[in-house]
């Protein structure tokens, strides 16, 4: 590996510990999710995943299931990027937990061309979609988080 990759190694690491840091804001009990965009080594955005503003911040119904409205940390991510005056393209977007479908759709729209991801969600089908478009997916495994 040369300068250049170990460098970027680096800091993917560094950026992926943050996000995994700012997913201890959400108050989901399944699973709780960061993510950051970052364009131009500059953070633009950050976001957990929990429900929309205005709402009770409970992730789970009475069985435990995630109750359907609750947005994705990258989705909050997106969105408050299209809420400033900063865009999305050629960002890399960090996140805990590689992007459903749903997700993935955002991240294309948005104009992010990498993606870099800790933990495989179980269906891959928004990484597939991903990869199909050119975007860039590298997976980091991270240590245990220390609490």
């Amino acid at each position: 590996m040369g300068y250049a990759e170990e460098k970027q190694r680096q800091l993917d690491s560094r950026y992926l510990r943050m996000a995994r840091v700012w997913a201890e804001n959400s108050y989901c009990v399944r699973r709780r999710v960061g993510a950051l965009i970052v364009k131009d080594k500059m953070i633009i955005s950050d976001g957990y995943n929990g429900t929309p503003s205005g709402f009770e911040n409970i992730c789970e119904d009475e069985a435990g299931k995630t109750k359907p409205y609750v947005l994705h940390a990258e989705a909050n991510a997106i969105t408050k990027v299209a809420k400033s005056a900063n865009n999305c393209d050629g960002a890399t977007l960090y996140i805990t937990a590689s992007p459903c479908m749903e997700c993935s759709k955002l991240i294309i729209q948005a104009g992010i061309k990498r993606v870099v991801y800790c933990d495989r969600y179980r269906i891959e089908d928004g990484l597939e979609l991903l990869k199909r478009v050119g975007i860039e997916c590298v997976q980091i495994e991270l240590p245990e988080a220390e609490d």
